[in-house]
């Protein structure tokens, strides 16, 4: 919820009466509790104004709401009606009613909760999930059936016994209840619900009560607890106040009906797998009941088809990881080509393709670390009359002098040299177990090779430079260095266009 403003639930009217209407049904069953009928009476007298809120807080929703989300809030409204019409018939027939004590339902009540549940749990599941592949929805339905036949599996377990006499309509109301119950979690795990988790709380709550309340006092005979009744009278309170919630909360809060992050796995089919064993555990610890074998049979015959599906399931997921993975590849090959791009934008100029200032600094300490003394000479190379080139053939002819000038530097050096353009027209080389005399041999080879012209467009420019040489000394770090090389370069520049010096730290220059 967004802003400052939120719905204050506890002071809404609806929600209190709907909470002290149930109050009042829990307290009656404690009230009658030595006389069932009235129970029974109680219980379906109770249900039929909590339906309507259901259905009229549904429909309200539906109003706010746009596209799936409204498709969805409509259903939940007629199932509502339905609720609505099927626990009016089963209320009077339960008033006038005479030595009644189970909750279960007639015929008409018992078809429009089928009826309701089915198109809900229907309209949950094909609720849109914008990105779902074919195989994202595959694995969803194979959930589906997978927490189906864990709940057959238990409801087999309790109605297969002596004196049991429901046993369809108890495994159909287990199997539905769990379904509805696995719907609403995936649609609030998925993405895209339409739903805000505040209000599907109740509703999730309402499908736990439910499936308690089916197996509640499983061996009772013309008598239930009173809080059995009140068991199965909570789900109807949290249905109905869900809804309730849901309008509260979309009055406020624009993005009531946001998508949010969709978990990529379910343990709901694990889930199903330990409570069929579970199931397994219990039936063969109690064989000397009756109906023993057959509730076995059931059981493994369940146990056997869920860990089908699991596999199913797990197929259908090894195929998306695999899928996954070769995306991932290509991901992270194009991951490191990006990577080694960058890197060499970080190092490299992007003109001339030599090593960048950085680039060049960080090679010149690491090479003063590890060399001996007086092996390593830097150096410093400027281009005279550079800016007559730029002024007079334009900055086009200007780069293409920085190219060709780029290319005679690294044909001049050794392998193992490096040649860097520090910025602008100025240049300079990292020689390495060089001693001076190589310094000196090297820059005369850059001199010779610069007398050549460069090819400019169609006209010969020639590239006279200024070299100014530094050989290291014990103490020596990249910026003294620079520095030498720097003076000794001006140095040669005084001296005369094309030459150059060597400068020693705390000597006199020579000329060469």
């Amino acid at each position: 919820m967004n802003g400052t403003t939120r719905p204050v639930f506890h002071r809404d009217p609806l929600l209190i009466v709907a909470t002290l209407w149930s109050l009042l049904a829990t307290t009656l069953f404690f009230v009658f509790h030595h006389d069932s009928n009235a129970s029974v009476g109680v219980y379906w007298a109770f249900q039929p104004p909590l339906d309507v809120l259901l259905a009229y807080s549904a429909w309200q929703v539906s109003r706010i709401a746009t596209g799936p989300t409204r498709r969805f809030w409509r259903i939940l409204a007629g199932a509502g009606a339905l609720f609505t019409f099927g626990d009016s018939v089963q209320a009077a027939t339960a008033l006038l009613g005479h030595d009644q004590w189970s909750t279960a339902a007639g015929p008409v009540q018992s078809i429009c909760f089928a009826v309701g549940e089915a198109v809900l749990i229907i309209g949950m599941m094909v609720h849109p999930h914008p990105g779902r592949t074919g195989r994202e929805r595959l694995a969803f339905w194979l959930d589906s059936t997978t927490v189906l036949i864990g709940g057959a599996v238990v409801a087999w377990c309790f109605v297969v016994r002596p004196g049991a006499t429901d046993v369809a309509g108890t495994l159909i109301a287990a199997a539905v209840i769990l379904t509805a119950s696995f719907a609403t979690f995936k649609i609030i795990l998925n993405g895209n619900a339409p739903i805000h988790k505040v209000a599907a709380g109740p509703m999730i709550i309402s499908a736990g009560a439910n499936a308690v309340g089916v197996f509640a006092a499983p061996h009772a005979m013309n008598h239930l607890p009173p809080y059995v009744y009140a068991i199965r009278f909570l789900p109807s309170l949290m249905v109905a106040v869900g809804p309730r919630i849901q309008e509260l909360v979309a009055q406020f809060d624009h993005a009531a009906f946001g998508s949010r992050r969709r978990k990529p796995y379910s343990l709901l089919p694990y889930g199903s797998i330990g409570v069929a064993f579970a199931a397994l555990v219990m039936v063969l610890t109690h064989r000397d009941e009756d109906g023993s074998a057959t509730r076995l049979w059931g059981v493994v015959a369940g146990l056997g088809l869920i860990c089908g599906l699991v596999a199913g399931r797990q197929l259908a997921t090894f195929h998306d990881n695999t899928r996954l993975i070769s995306q991932l590849d290509t991901t992270l090959a194009e991951l490191r080509e990006h990577e080694v791009r960058l890197r060499h934008q970080a190092l490299f100029d992007g003109l001339t393709g030599l090593a960048n200032r950085t680039h060049f600094h960080e090679e010149v300490t690491a090479t003063l670390a590890a060399a001996a003394p007086g092996t390593v000479s830097l150096l410093l190379i400027d281009l005279d009359g550079f800016k007559g080139v730029n002024d007079t053939l334009g900055h086009a002819a200007g780069d293409a002098l920085l190219i060709g000038v780029a290319t005679k530097l690294s044909a001049s050096v050794r392998g193992c040299d490096l040649v860097a353009r520090l910025g602008g027209d100025e240049f300079a080389v990292l020689l390495r177990d060089c001693t001076a005399g190589d310094a000196e041999n090297t820059s005369r080879r850059i001199l010779g090779a610069l007398t050549e012209p460069v090819t400019v467009g169609d006209a010969p420019v020639c590239a006279n430079a200024s070299i100014g040489v530094a050989c290291a000394e014990p103490g020596d770090d990249v910026e003294s260095l620079l520095r030498d090389a720097d003076l000794a370069m001006y140095a040669a520049k005084h001296d005369g266009k094309g030459t150059w010096m060597r400068y020693h730290a705390g000597m006199e220059p020579a000329a060469h």
